[in-house]
Order: structure tokens, then C-alpha cells, then sequence
């Protein structure tokens, strides 16, 4: 066999942005970490935050760790993909090292809110791939928030509350899927990351290649 014929065509991949959106208790982040420990293409993001780290946390890999004036400077140099202020601590995902994953050929996954998207898709573009997680139905959201033990029932009543706000914005995603089984949600959303990554526009080279093979574009 000619050597040649078993040579890989120069097509590298620049990578994209993978926005998951639920309400609290739909299962994004279950997903999400499904996700990253079966991938090793796929790193999630990392955002800035002015809280202090918690027991546990290391900076760099839970979060940036950064004062108020840091941030600040960061936001007035355009430095951050989106940000917003939560209980007086403010969050921001960093542009720079999504940035230098994507020109690497990975993929950065995003945990964040509709808003969060939003600002997102504003610099992403067709960079961006959004899904938004739904519960089966209400009272199994109710379920699965009460079973997590971890608040109060006045808390997870505030949770409920907020869920019909963001589940309003569903149709702001290209991609949909109703968590009733988390490994088949699992496995929709892998075939979503799988048929994004062989979309022509991402693959690089491959103008290049075909032409090679004799074809005129």
C-alpha cells in the first residue's frame, strides 16, 4: 500500500463555545460535569469573582480570585466575555483564556444563565452553541430541589419562583432537551457537541484538502 494513501489531510479545528442554561435543579451542571470527564476536547470555563475563596477552592481552577479594583479594571478594559454582580460579589468569564483554548482546537463549556448567554452570543457569534436544559415538569423540578437537601424550604420556594423566569426564555437557544433520564440527556447533548465539531466552517484546512482531491471551488 502506498504510504501516502494512509496520510492525514491538514484539517485542524477551532474550537467552540458550549453554553448550557437551566433552571436550578433541571440537571445542567450533572450534565456538564458528565461532559468533561468523558472529553478531553471539552475544559470549562473558569470566571473571575470578587468573593473571598471558600475551604477547598483553589484560584485558577474554581475561580480567578481577584479584588474589587481588579475587577473593576478588568471590565472597564473590555477584558471579560459577560459579568454581573450577585449579592454584592461580582462574576466574569475572562476573554483571554477561552480565547487561547478555542486557537488550540478545544472547546470551552459555560454554566451560566440566560443573561449570561446573551452577552455571550454578542461576541461568540458563530462560535457559540447553546442549550437549554428543561425539567420533565414542575413538580419534578419541586422534587429534585427539596431532595438535594442542601436549602431551605423558603429557599427552595425562591428557586421555584425564579425557574418560571428563566424557563421563559427557552427559544433563545438553538438546542432544547427535556431532562427526564440524565444519561440520555447526556448522550443528546454529546450529539450535539459531536455534529458541531464537524460543521464545514470550523474545520480549518479543509477548503484546502478538497481542492487537493481535484475538486474546483
Amino acid at each position: 500500500m502506498n504510504d501516502s494513501l494512509s496520510i492525514a489531510p491538514d484539517i485542524r479545528r477551532r474550537g467552540l463555545m458550549l453554553v448550557l442554561s437551566s433552571p436550578s435543579g433541571a440537571g445542567k451542571s450533572t450534565i456538564a460535569r458528565a461532559l468533561l470527564e468523558s472529553d478531553d476536547k471539552l475544559t470549562m470555563s473558569v470566571s473571575a469573582t470578587t468573593r473571598a475563596p471558600r475551604p477547598g477552592e483553589v484560584d485558577g481552577e474554581h475561580y480567578y480570585f481577584v479584588s474589587r479594583e481588579k475587577f473593576d479594571d478588568m471590565v472597564a478594559s473590555n477584558e471579560f466575555l459577560e459579568h454581573a454582580t450577585v449579592f454584592d460579589n461580582s462574576y466574569g468569564t475572562p476573554k483571554a483564556p477561552v480565547e487561547a483554548a478555542m486557537e488550540e482546537g478545544r472547546d470551552v463549556l459555560f454554566d451560566v444563565d440566560w443573561q449570561g448567554a446573551q452577552e455571550i452570543q454578542q461576541y461568540a457569534h458563530d462560535d457559540l452553541v447553546s442549550v437549554f436544559v428543561l425539567p420533565p415538569s414542575v413538580e419534578e423540578l419541586e422534587r429534585r430541589l427539596f431532595n438535594r437537601a442542601q436549602d431551605s424550604e423558603e429557599v427552595v420556594r425562591g428557586r421555584m419562583a425564579k425557574a418560571t423566569s428563566e424557563m421563559s426564555h427557552w427559544d433563545a437557544y438553538e438546542y432544547v432537551i427535556i431532562n427526564a433520564d440524565i444519561e440520555q440527556s447526556v448522550s443528546n447533548v454529546r450529539a450535539i457537541l459531536d455534529s458541531e465539531r464537524l460543521k464545514r466552517r470550523r474545520q480549518n484546512g479543509l477548503l484546502e484538502f478538497v481542492r487537493a482531491l481535484g475538486v474546483g471551488q
